[in-house]
């Protein structure tokens, strides 16, 4: 591990950025403004770490020591760099779509919207670059406690109450759940520090894993439980029920910090926590794979009896949410890249899908699918944008989805597991159930009777610029997945 303090430079950005966005509270175009430079300094900071990272080191700096075993640390490795990349990166684009929405619909609180957006990325970034679980423990209840006033950000009683669900999701399973798989983990291990470096032995030594095998089983039972972000079911129904929060709080929770949270915190506790050989010796993976399956199909037949776009948007978030965790539980090389990879590549189609619902929410005032014919000729950019991200949903060439799909399901052939097969298959036929009717109805179906739909538009610039990039990157991904892989192939060290 090479040593370097400039890991702290992009979390000093973030932390600062809601600093100087309260004190210009009173200019917007400042406001604005800090977030647009905020994001674009942060991501050519995390820009600058990927040649070291792809040469195969691992950057660490430890800031403090609480106690032996327990410290407040940082690193980036193979893994952390792409949830850090794609964090700072769309943070750009959703600071673009921010400003036509939120002066689109004249939304109130708008400094401290901006503010509480800033330190979500903070404990975005926070997560990505722990190099313990303490560390992760910390920003990942960040991220939690400072989006609760995106979600509640209407203030009604919809809002508070699909607010106060969220809270009481995720940080109750972390209190139940995390905390105590952290304690035993340190009871354990002696300490909380990832095994960095190395995805096959884990932190558990294998002495403890033989003289305690029902402690460490119930340890990892324990990690999946608390972390709620990544929407296995059971833990789920905070995600729809936080769509109550404006869209671009809605692509903030799908696409760039919450749920990516989730699941990369997952994929760190997986494989730099315990390792895969403590995973196959303990057979944690396979049924934790099997409840990732049944997620996928159960939100897919959900989703598919949603009319309102964003409840629909929600319920397929929970199942492709789900593919990271198949891939990476099944423990095969093909498999664990086509889980990781999914992690950037779900988050650029799925922040396009969600800038396109309040797109035309904005140009429209309509969330439901049943009232949107005809809207497609109205709408062209935003509509074209929704159908390449859709493509990638339902993992179509050249879209990037296809590519995580082609790994997944070649993971899951070489691992023999045909339960997982099906069901990735099934989800992709659920997926173009629940998506190629929306385009249909919006450039073949005939207006409904009484609709005027020659006063509807593209809305600003500032949206449609960011919706449609993001859309074209994805198609970029799916052309060039060595983008992102080749950060996964360091962080296998020569096993994938």
């Amino acid at each position: 591990m090479t040593e370097s303090a400039r890991l702290l430079l992009p979390l000093a950005v973030t932390l600062l950025a809601p600093y100087f966005i309260w004190l210009f509270r009173k200019d917007i175009y400042k406001r604005e403004a800090v977030s647009l430079i905020a994001g674009a300094v942060t991501f050519l900071a995390n820009l600058s770490f990927v040649p070291a990272i792809l040469n195969g080191q691992i950057l660490y700096y430890k800031l403090f020591t609480i106690m032996p075993g327990i410290s407040v640390s940082f690193c980036l490795d193979g893994l952390g760099i792409i949830f850090a990349l794609i964090a700072s990166f769309l943070w750009m684009f959703a600071t673009s779509y921010n400003i036509g929405y939120m002066r689109g619909l004249n939304e109130h609180a708008q400094t401290r919207y901006y503010f509480c957006f800033a330190i979500a990325i903070f404990g975005a970034l926070g997560v990505s670059f722990s190099a313990n679980v303490f560390t992760l423990y910390l920003f990942y209840e960040v991220i939690t406690v400072f989006t609760y006033p995106l979600v509640a950000h209407h203030e009604d009683e919809e809002a508070f109450t699909g607010a106060r669900k969220y809270l009481v999701y995720l940080m109750g399973t972390s209190k139940l759940f995390l905390l105590p798989a952290m304690v035993l983990t340190y009871v354990l291990c002696g300490t909380l520090d990832f095994q960095l470096g190395n995805i096959v032995t884990g932190m558990f030594p294998a002495q403890v894993v033989a003289d305690h095998p029902y402690l460490v089983t119930v340890t990892y039972a324990l990690y999946i439980a608390g972390l709620a972000k990544a929407a296995l079911m059971p833990f789920h129904n905070w995600l729809p029920s936080a769509m109550v929060a404006p869209t671009p709080v809605s692509a903030l929770l799908h696409a760039v910090a919450v749920v990516k949270a989730g699941v990369f915190s997952v994929c760190r506790i997986v494989l730099s926590g315990f390792g895969l050989e403590t995973m196959n010796s303990l057979f944690l993976g396979i049924p934790t794979a099997y409840l990732a399956a049944f997620t996928i199909v159960v939100a897919s037949l959900i989703a598919l009896t949603k009319d309102d776009l964003k409840a629909r948007l929600a319920y397929s978030t929970v199942s492709q949410l789900s593919y990271v965790v198949v891939g990476v539980c099944m423990l095969t090389p093909m498999a664990v890249q086509g889980g990781i990879m999914h992690i950037p590549h779900h988050a650029f189609s799925k922040i396009t899908l969600f800038f396109c619902a309040g797109a035309i929410y904005v140009a429209t005032h309509n969330k439901k699918i049943s009232q949107m014919n005809g809207y497609g000729w109205r709408m062209p950019w935003t509509f074209a944008a929704f159908g390449i991200a859709s493509l990638s949903m339902i993992g179509m060439p050249p879209v990037c989805g296809f590519v995580s799909k082609w790994y997944l399901v070649n993971g899951a052939l070489t691992a023999h597991q045909t339960v997982l097969l099906v069901a990735l298959l099934l989800s992709t036929a659920l997926n173009a159930g629940y998506f190629v009717p929306i385009l249909i109805r919006a450039f073949f179906f005939k207006p409904l009777p009484g609709a005027n739909l020659e006063q509807y538009s593209e809305p600003s610039k500032t949206m449609v610029i960011p919706l449609f990039t993001t859309a074209l990157i994805s198609v970029f991904l799916g052309l060039f997945p060595e983008t992102f892989l080749n950060f996964i192939k360091v962080l296998g060290n020569g096993i994938f």
